[in-house]
C-alpha cells in the first residue's frame, strides 16, 4: 500500500520528469496527446481535465487498474514512451483523490493542463495518409 507521502513523491517525480524531459520528447508528448485524447473522447470529454471531472467512482477504478495493466505490458515489451505516458495519466488519476492536500490540488491542476496541452498538440498534428 502506497502512503500519501510515497504517492506525492512519486507525484513530483513523474512531474518534474515531464517538465525536464518529457515535453522535449515529441513522441511522448504525442502518445500521452493521443492515450489522453482518447479517454477523454470515451468520457464524450473534449479534454484530460474534463474527462476527470466526469469521471464516476467505477469508471475511475477501471481506468486506474487499465492503466496499470497497460503500463506494465508496455514495459515488459520495451515500449518504455507508452508506458511513460500511461504513468502520466495514472498519476493524475490518482492524483484527483489527494486534494485534501493544497498543494496536490494545485500540483494536479499543473499536470492536468500539461496533459490537455498535450491532447491540443496531438489534435493539431496533421493525420497520416491512409494508403
Amino acid at each position: 500500500m502506497t502512503t500519501q507521502s510515497q504517492f506525492k513523491d512519486r507525484f513530483n517525480q513523474v512531474l518534474k520528469d515531464l517538465q525536464e524531459e518529457g515535453i522535449n520528447d515529441p513522441e511522448a508528448m504525442f502518445l500521452l496527446g493521443s492515450l489522453a485524447a482518447d479517454l477523454a473522447g470515451n468520457l464524450k470529454r473534449t479534454t484530460w481535465t474534463g474527462a476527470k471531472a466526469a469521471m464516476g467512482a467505477e469508471t475511475y477504478r477501471m481506468l486506474l487498474k487499465t492503466c496499470e495493466t497497460q503500463g506494465n505490458e508496455h514495459l515488459a515489451e520495451g515500449r518504455v514512451k507508452h508506458a511513460y505516458a500511461v504513468q502520466a495519466l495514472a498519476v493524475s488519476l490518482v492524483a484527483r483523490t489527494q486534494h485534501f492536500d493544497p498543494d496536490m490540488k494545485t500540483l494536479d491542476g499543473f499536470l492536468d493542463h500539461l496533459i490537455d496541452t498535450a491532447i491540443a498538440v496531438y489534435r493539431d498534428q496533421p493525420q497520416p495518409a491512409v494508403n
